[in-house]
């Protein structure tokens, strides 16, 4: 957007890249799609993903949840492994995660509260 900004104010793209420290191409293409998508088509865009399996109501129980321990959804002991904790969002919300990205989800909601 930027460049765009400066390319309205009259500079030059060569100028436009060394201000903004990238290539005279890389400019060249940012002009290019806004004059073929229009100048929104240059704002950042977060790349495409898969949908998140748990809603954000589900996502904010969670806390809560695992506040309660693992012996209160039938695990021995009150310690929460990403294997516990896939198996009691699967038993609570019909939801299916890997261990891995059960562990990047406690690692998110550990953000949360800090």
């Amino acid at each position: 957007m930027r460049a765009w900004e400066l390319h309205e104010q009259g500079w030059k793209q060569k100028d436009i890249a060394a201000a903004l420290g990238v290539s005279e191409g890389a400019v060249s293409q940012w002009f290019k799609k806004a004059k073929g998508q229009g100048v929104q088509a240059l704002r950042h865009q977060p790349p495409p993903g898969r949908p998140a399996q748990l809603s954000s109501q589900q996502m904010a129980q969670l806390p809560s949840l695992l506040a309660q321990g693992a012996q209160a959804f039938g695990f021995r002991g009150q310690v929460w492994t990403t294997a516990r904790v896939v198996e009691m969002i699967r038993q609570l919300f019909g939801v299916s995660y890997h261990r891995a990205h059960a562990s990047r989800l406690l690692r998110r909601l550990k953000q949360r509260r800090l």
